[in-house]
């Protein structure tokens, strides 16, 4: 009965001594707003408009989880991105001006952590919220009127398969998945 005590004891010790928090931050690569930029692209030259230079920032995350249960955390994650390219106009030698689109995204989430060990982690995650597209036409180049336009829509992130490594309060992560964070993710994250 005292070993079954002790053990317990030990137990209920290494619980608590468990953190409860964690803070990240990561990169990734072909969200979902990068892959409509990537489909607009192809609408504009399907009218005849070309487009070069595209470039998309992003998208950058930060994210924070409080872990309930060591396998179960809630939290929410946030993330921005921006795409520019130049356009020309069907005829235009030269550059007409510019697109710009800015998302900014909020999504509640949860994160379900199967294997937790002392240096190295697998999960997985799932969130879902809003994403702020603010998109902006600078005719500057051509000497038209600028214009601008905001809208909401719907996002998520679905990460299938999470891998974490490091000590118990920093470690290094890589994410697949599908989503506003991206394809794949990668980045750090503080537990406490």
């Amino acid at each position: 009965m005292a070993v079954a005590a002790t053990m317990t004891i030990g137990t209920i010790q290494a619980q608590s001594d468990e953190p409860r928090h964690e803070v990240a931050v990561s990169i990734g690569a072909w969200s979902n707003s990068d892959i409509i930029d990537g489909f607009e692209e192809l609408g504009s030259a399907m009218v005849g408009v070309k487009t070069k230079n595209s470039e998309f920032t992003g998208p950058i995350s930060a994210e924070y989880f409080y872990h309930f249960k060591p396998w179960l955390g809630v939290g929410g994650i946030a993330v921005y991105g921006q795409s520019t390219e130049d356009f020309y106009f069907p005829g235009s030698g030269s550059k007409d001006g510019e697109f710009r689109n800015t998302y900014v995204t909020l999504m509640p989430g949860v994160k379900f952590d199967y294997l937790r060990k002392k240096h190295f982690g697998m999960y997985s995650k799932l969130a879902f919220g809003a994403t702020l597209r603010t998109e902006k036409t600078d005719y500057s180049a051509s000497g038209g009127k600028d214009d601008s336009d905001t809208e909401v829509h719907v996002n998520w992130q679905v990460s299938l398969l999470g891998i974490e490594a490091g000590g118990i309060h920093m470690r290094g992560f890589a994410e697949l998945g599908t989503g506003e964070q991206g394809i794949f993710v990668v980045g750090a994250r503080y537990r406490f």
